[in-house]
């Protein structure tokens, strides 16, 4: 029976490219020269550093813009609230999402479920398996998942025959 995997991962290398183009359009960026601002990558959370929150505002759209040019989706991003620290600096912390989250899964479960596709969907870990007899009813559940609004992005992996 042919079947496939819903996965959602961030490529690692990917996301290192993008924080060092970042990191080098920041050091060119005329209304960041003589601040002290910085965008680091620590596994796979990016701290972003700056003096005022509208700069921390603006190293997101940074990152957001290079992360878009290397591929990775901005829907993987997870930011976190602002966090001052000290009289002059302040910080956000930008996860990014690996795996399918449990709520996410019980909610593509559903819709699949609710829009009738003749396939059996079942949860085995971060990721979501889907089998059917048919290879177009499989087609038929990647457009629904491709056109779902779940706040984090899905790749398909592993179809076989």
């Amino acid at each position: 029976m042919p079947s496939f995997d819903i996965i959602s991962e961030v490529d690692n290398v990917e996301l290192k490219n993008a924080v060092d183009n970042a990191k080098r359009e920041l050091s060119t960026r005329f209304d960041f020269r003589g601040v002290e601002a910085t965008i680091e990558l620590n596994k796979e959370v990016v701290k972003l550093t700056s003096e005022s929150d509208f700069q921390l505002l603006q190293l997101a759209d940074i990152l957001r813009g290079n992360l878009a040019k290397r591929g990775v989706d901005a829907n993987a991003m997870n930011t976190q609230k602002i966090v001052f620290s000290g009289g002059k600096t302040c910080y956000q912390n930008v996860e990014f999402k690996q795996g399918v989250e449990t709520n996410n899964a019980k909610k593509l479960v559903k819709m699949i479920k609710d829009a009738k596709i003749k396939v059996q969907v079942s949860i085995q870990g971060e990721k979501l398996r889907v089998t059917g007899k048919k290879r177009d009813d499989l087609q038929e559940v990647m457009t629904l998942v491709r056109n779902a609004e779940l706040d984090q992005p899905f790749q398909f992996d592993n179809f076989r025959d």
